[in-house]
């Protein structure tokens, strides 16, 4: 287990040192900061993750009707992989997660899988524990933030 860890991390390591694109390189001359990607998201931030999250409005209290759409998505598309608890099942658990992340960080997630394992370091680190990629679940914007408020009832935001 420890010897696929070790080879899993150096390959991801390896993948992420020579995933320049060549407007990453720079040929002696200073580069601009694009302010966009290539599909018109924001640029990557690592308080928020890659996607077009910037700022998710919400409020200090449950809406519940959210909260029980979000229940619906997760019993469809997550409950096979995430517990509620802190257990770890294929995927991390979910309990607390709203509080060590930002609401834009986990939408972007959830709606952009596959740059944020390739670019974040903190969905990087939740790869190298879990050792399985979390499939693209195709949600839309309301299912993000629908799943986004049933996780704050799960941490028990009323």
């Amino acid at each position: 287990m420890k010897k696929m860890l070790i080879v899993f991390s150096f390959l991801g390591f390896v993948y992420a040192c020579n995933n320049e694109t060549s407007s990453d390189k720079t040929s002696g001359t200073e580069s601009t900061t694009k302010t966009t990607t290539d599909n018109g998201n924001p640029s990557y931030d690592p308080e928020r993750g890659a996607g077009k999250f910037t700022n998710v409005d919400v409020k200090p209290e449950l809406d519940k009707v959210m909260a029980e759409a979000g229940l619906k998505v997760y019993d469809v598309k997550c409950g096979s992989c995430h517990k509620l608890t802190d257990e770890k099942l294929v995927g991390p658990g979910w309990k607390g997660v709203t509080t060590r992340h930002k609401p834009e960080w986990i939408m972007n997630f959830v709606t952009n899988v596959d740059e944020m394992l390739n670019k974040d370091p903190k969905a990087m680190a939740q790869l190298e524990l879990c050792l399985v990629r979390m499939p693209n679940q195709n949600l839309t914007d309301d299912d993000a933030r629908h799943v986004y408020e049933f996780m704050r009832k799960n941490d028990g935001v009323k």
